[in-house]
């Protein structure tokens, strides 16, 4: 693939990633996504910049803000969009919502909503491959607020012990909710990773292709079967880390850093790497795609809710009478 088209490929994706988040808010204040979402607004060149580096058959597993992952891996945007919605035409039939949203076929495990709970996810699914003797790669993002999160830690251990083809991909937005890294971490997120020996980097994460180009050698890294590797995606995010604070407003960063962080803005970094027309060509699509997603969100059912003990076993059993 040409420079150029590699370009434009990696800002369709963050305009896309970007105008999906900004309708999904939109649909959070209008009631028809309930429970609200956690945005990815200005962390859009992690998800882009990582999956870009990947194949097809690649998997990855996501975190509560996982949106932006979703998409760049390749999952239909009307889907995702239903699937926030509560739809049955949604990804997960409307049951998974925001926060566990999984599409196999695009190689997407899914969303967690616990805090670092998809790095041993991803790390049991890694090791799975290079028992069948696979040379598929497992990606998992997880966020600064979870990188002592005993889980986290212990997957690393076993990742590095058994070389498993795994990247793990920390997205350092600066916040833990309201607590800064710093107020709650001993050492570095890198330090983490050294601990276990396992090769690790800081990277710009609001430039897509720095993103891309360190992913790719972690990439080219784990399936040659030389095992684990951590990249600390250092971005910032834009909006609140729940839609709760559009309304409740907590005051846990000042207008100024807000301002700072919002500079770097990762579309404007890539856009400016494209001719004028290549990037408004691709605005212009990008808003047919998420206006047709909407309306197909929009024009499907809620699940019956006499189906809500569905799906909860693998063969597909219903729970005998009494026991939730």
């Amino acid at each position: 693939m040409a420079d150029a088209d590699r370009a434009a490929g990696l800002y369709r994706t963050m305009a896309l990633i970007r105008g999906f988040e900004q309708r999904a808010v939109e649909l959070v204040r209008t009631g028809v996504i309930s429970g609200g979402i956690h945005p990815c607004t200005g962390q859009e060149a992690v998800a882009a910049g990582t999956c870009a580096a990947l194949r097809p058959d690649d998997l990855i597993t996501s975190t509560h803000r996982g949106h932006g992952h979703v998409l760049a891996k390749g999952a239909d945007p009307a889907r995702t969009m239903a699937e926030l919605a509560g739809r049955t035409t949604g990804l997960n039939q409307g049951r998974g919502g925001s926060m566990h949203a999984a599409d196999f076929a695009a190689g997407v495990l899914g969303a967690n909503a616990i805090v670092g709970a998809a790095v041993p996810i991803a790390a049991g699914a890694a090791w799975a491959l290079r028992q069948r003797g696979s040379d598929r790669v497992v990606l998992t993002y997880f966020g600064d607020g979870a990188v002592s999160q005993g889980v986290v830690l212990e997957a690393c251990n076993l990742a590095a012990l058994w070389r498993v083809p795994l990247v793990l991909v920390c997205e350092n937005n600066g916040w833990a909710t309201s607590m800064r890294p710093a107020d709650t971490m001993a050492g570095t997120v890198t330090g983490r990773a050294a601990a276990f020996g396992i090769p690790a980097a800081t990277v710009d994460g609001m430039d897509a292709e720095a993103v891309r180009d360190a992913t790719a050698g972690a990439v080219a890294r784990a399936r040659s079967g030389a095992g684990p590797t951590l990249l600390e995606c250092v971005t910032y995010r834009f909006d609140a880390h729940h839609t709760w604070e559009h309304t409740a407003r907590p005051r846990y960063r000042t207008e100024e850093e807000a301002a700072a962080g919002r500079a770097r803005d990762p579309l404007e970094i890539q856009g400016a790497r494209l001719p004028a027309a290549v990037r408004a060509a691709a605005d212009a699509e990008t808003a047919q795609v998420l206006d047709a997603a909407v309306r197909y969100a929009l024009a499907a059912p809620h699940p019956d809710p006499a189906t809500a003990l569905e799906h909860l076993y693998a063969t597909g059993l219903r729970p005998r009478a009494g026991a939730l």
